[in-house]
Parts: C-alpha cells; sequence; structure tokens
C-alpha cells in the first residue's frame, strides 16, 4: 500500500476508542475498522474531514506516503523472535 492509515496511532494518543470514534463521526464500526487497516481503498473527503474534526488532527497526521520501495524493504525484513519459553 503506498498510502498508510494512521488512525491506530491517534485513536491511542487521544484515547479514545474506534466505536467512540464511529459515534462521533456517524460511520459505522465495520467502515471505520476498514479504514484503520488499511483495506479502504478510498476515502471522501467528507469522511476525512469528520475524523480529522472528531479528533483534532490534520490529514497528514491521518495518512502518511509510503514509497513502494520502502514498503517491499519492511516486508522482506525478518519479524524479531519473541521470548522463547
Amino acid at each position: 500500500m503506498a498510502i498508510a492509515v494512521k488512525l491506530d496511532d491517534l485513536l491511542h494518543d487521544r484515547r479514545m476508542t474506534l466505536t467512540e470514534l464511529a459515534e462521533r463521526v456517524g460511520m459505522t464500526l465495520a467502515n471505520l475498522s476498514i479504514l484503520k487497516t488499511g483495506k479502504a481503498r478510498a476515502i471522501r473527503f467528507s469522511t476525512l474531514e469528520s475524523i480529522c474534526d472528531a479528533l483534532s488532527c490534520q490529514p497528514g497526521d491521518l495518512l502518511r506516503f509510503e514509497s513502494k520501495q520502502a514498503e517491499r524493504g519492511r516486508r522482506s525484513q525478518p519479524r524479531s523472535a519473541g521470548v522463547s519459553k
């Protein structure tokens, strides 16, 4: 994905749940979840405006451009191993 959605980070910073945001912006929890997980293929400006208003942020705080090369590099990096038992 070339555009990354940082909704999870913003919600965490503001100590707000996805359910609370859904109520504030008048969206379904399912649609916000699709956006949060990066599976959305588009977003309306009116939706972006409502989310930014509810979170007191700018669109750039919510969206980030990731180049295809950076994305490929991130995928090829091995994940750090957890603590072994």
